[in-house]
């Protein structure tokens, strides 16, 4: 049986969006890889230059890719957001919220980087737990 436990200290920074310092687990590992803003119904990109429609799908594929293996965003314990331009943190940052119980919500690191697949503004991976 799967169990997760936040993990909080005052001897850290508190985090600046919906995500716990850290997140200890125990159970089966699912190591979802990165998605980005495809419609899965056309295998296509979707949302050309709309980072919160981008974010959306790709929340929607991720929770899909977990239901395949048995999971939801509740059993998620890490997610990594790559994003094209740092400043649009805060507007996928809202959208992210939408799919996590903040008291709950998993470890998260989010990096801008050079270029993504595709030319998205915007892919995020997780790690669960069942």
């Amino acid at each position: 049986m799967a169990s997760k436990r936040v993990i909080k200290t005052d001897k850290a920074p508190n985090p600046v969006g919906p995500y716990n310092q850290a997140i200890a687990a125990t159970g089966e590992m699912i190591f979802a890889s990165g998605q980005i803003a495809i419609d899965p119904s056309t295998n296509t990109l979707a949302h050309e230059g709309d980072v919160e429609k981008q974010t959306a799908l790709v929340m929607s594929n991720l929770a899909a890719v977990l239901a395949a293996a048995g999971a939801t965003f509740a059993d998620v314990v890490k997610t990594t957001i790559f994003l094209a331009d740092m400043n649009d943190f805060g507007a996928v940052n809202g959208v992210y919220a939408q799919s996590f119980d903040e008291a709950t919500a998993p470890a998260r690191a989010t990096v801008q980087v050079a270029r993504l697949p595709k030319d998205v503004l915007v892919e995020i991976d997780c790690v669960a737990v069942i």
